[in-house]
């Protein structure tokens, strides 16, 4: 009797576990003036996770992202303006190692051999009219000795990584 039990929970349960990390081909996240679709995430180089589920660690990666992107671009452009960004790959600082038992999970040893990295196309819009775009493939080398990026903050180096592009590269142009 228990079996048959068993078998019913497992036909209600195992759909809604699959559809739970079931993650969107291509999401896309939005805050303030900042627009980013994430183009196909199964393929970045590397954003894995070692303690949760990929789509809640994705999820958790792409909005924090997008609000840290925000809040640089929203000093960065002029009243008006918005940025479209659609990122095609993405590699956290760090690398994922396995710990062979040691800890449930895979463990990211974060070293100056792993920097982040992120390629992507953008526009910054001025209502409907396009005033610039490109095609960057960023890289940030020193991402470890900068001593103003020694914080806590979820995924600062790749927050900081954006934020050097965007006050290098785009508000000088604007």
């Amino acid at each position: 009797m228990n079996i048959k039990y068993l078998l019913l929970a497992s036909v209600f349960v195992a759909p809604v576990a699959m559809a739970e990390d079931a993650v969107e081909p291509n999401p896309i996240t939005e805050a303030g003036v900042v627009k980013i679709e994430w183009q196909s995430p199964k393929d970045f180089r590397d954003i894995k996770t070692s303690t949760e589920r990929q789509s809640r660690f994705e999820t958790r990666l792409f909005d924090t992202l997008t609000k840290n992107i925000n809040k640089q671009a929203e000093k960065s452009l002029k009243p008006g303006q918005t940025l479209h960004m659609q990122v095609t790959n993405l590699d956290l600082a760090g690398d994922m190692r396995p710990t062979f038992g040691a800890t449930p999970g895979d463990l990211r040893i974060v070293k100056d051999l792993y920097p982040p990295r992120a390629t992507f196309s953008y526009t910054v819009n001025e209502g409907d009219k396009v005033i610039l775009a490109g095609d960057e493939k960023i890289t940030d080398m020193s991402f470890m000795y900068n001593s103003h990026r020694l914080n806590d903050r979820p995924f600062q180096y790749e927050t900081t990584l954006f934020n050097d592009w965007l006050k290098k590269s785009v508000e000088p142009k604007l």
